[in-house]
């Protein structure tokens, strides 16, 4: 499994491209992606390959949105 690797020119492009694709996830599944991700880490759902590239994409999204949520502080 090798995953692209994609270049955005902003965080919030890479937070707006890693929020549609957790979308298809919840879409797929019928689960947001919080209550998924929170199970997961608890050993409460399958290491298939769509539950891996799942919580990948919510830590990726989860650490993004924290630099953003920093950067903004600091322009406040």
């Amino acid at each position: 499994m090798r995953k692209d690797r994609t270049e955005y020119d902003s965080l919030l492009d890479a937070l707006v491209a890693i929020a549609k694709l957790l979308n298809d996830y919840e879409s797929r599944y019928k689960m947001e992606s919080e209550e998924f991700f929170d199970r997961y880490k608890k050993g409460e759902s399958e290491d298939s390959e769509d539950f891996i590239e799942w919580a990948n994409d919510c830590q990726h999204y989860l650490s993004i949105r924290g630099d953003l949520e920093t950067k903004l502080q600091h322009v406040a």
